[in-house]
């Protein structure tokens, strides 16, 4: 008997992040968190799983003089009320070694909740110092120390490179950027130290589209293939849409990892500009075939819900 006679092509799959409540959650004024309650917070949460998403960026331990949204109480009110799930990965971004503490303080490692540590830095060091208040090799050595422990501890590490296609001190200034072989060398610190995933991103929509190709093409062609698997996109940018075409053209190239936000709201204090709509890319995904495993028609309830209930209503810090 003839076997495999119609054999089945392989399936074009994307793993979609959701960062709508991190990277949103770190920008609301202290005044609004009446709004922005852990329990509305809960409830998106729930609407994502149920929709189908298994990776969703939801806390951050930065200090909540940063980030009041982000305080103690309201991340273990969020991690007890989520608990522990199988087959979704929550990721905590943790900033430094204060940030790490809390996150094991509060029983967000392997032990309680087993979110993701999200450890990041920028590939440039005017902009590390802004966002992080140290050169770039203080970071990486703290960054070291948690790592080491964290992987003692069997905990679920991922990394993130901001400013990974360019960074502009002022809007109209010139674009400073890391090498090739300096992003790989952050790429190789991350997956070397036991990271499961390390996202590029454009921190401030300094790319086109074929700015990124190029540049994503000659960190794959470095690495000879090795890692693309692990490697994620997070563009920034004025544009939605122009973000949607640089993530069509990260696909090309093989990157298979992306992060999204929910109306394409967010970015920082230091001057992202808003992320990538997470129902659009999901739609542009489905109409060109590939798969995601997310309900579409739910993430654009989802996303006219919050657009009502939150971004209408409260202004973000600028």
């Amino acid at each position: 008997m003839e076997k495999n006679k119609e054999a089945k092509e392989p399936i074009d799959r994307v793993t979609i992040t959701d960062v709508t409540l991190r990277e949103y959650g770190q920008n609301i004024p202290v005044e609004y968190l009446h709004i922005f309650t852990p329990q509305a917070r809960i409830e998106v949460a729930s609407r994502l799983i149920e929709a189908g998403f298994t990776r969703i960026e939801i806390l951050s331990c930065v200090h909540p003089r940063i980030a009041p949204a982000m305080n103690k109480e309201a991340i273990m009110g969020i991690a007890r009320a989520l608990g522990r799930l199988s087959g979704v990965d929550f990721i905590t971004l943790v900033p430094n070694k204060s940030g790490y503490e809390t996150f094991l303080d509060i029983g967000l490692g392997p032990d309680g909740y087993d979110h993701t540590i999200g450890l990041f830095f920028s590939a440039l060091e005017t902009h590390n110092r802004a966002n992080l208040g140290r050169s770039i090799q203080e970071t990486l050595q703290e960054y070291e120390v948690i790592m080491k422990d964290a992987v003692s501890r069997k905990a679920k590490i991922s990394g993130y490179i901001s400013a990974a296609f360019g960074y502009r001190e002022c809007p109209k200034g010139p674009v400073s950027k890391a090498t090739i072989d300096e992003l790989n060398h952050f790429i190789d610190f991350y997956v070397d130290r036991g990271a499961k995933t390390v996202t590029l991103s454009d921190l401030q929509g300094v790319s086109d589209a074929e700015e990124t190709a190029r540049t994503l093409e000659e960190i794959i062609n470095k690495r000879k293939g090795r890692d693309v698997g692990k490697l994620g996109y997070h563009p920034h940018h004025v544009s939605g849409e122009s973000a949607i075409m640089n993530s069509d053209v990260a696909y090309g190239v093989g990157i298979r990892r992306f992060d999204s936000s929910l109306g394409g709201t967010g970015g920082c204090v230091t001057g992202a500009p808003g992320n990538q709509p997470t129902e659009e890319l999901i739609h542009f995904f489905h109409q060109r075939g590939i798969q995601t495993g997310i309900n579409e028609r739910e993430v654009f309830s989802i996303s006219e819900q919050i657009q009502k209930e939150f971004y209408a209503r409260i202004p973000l810090r600028q």
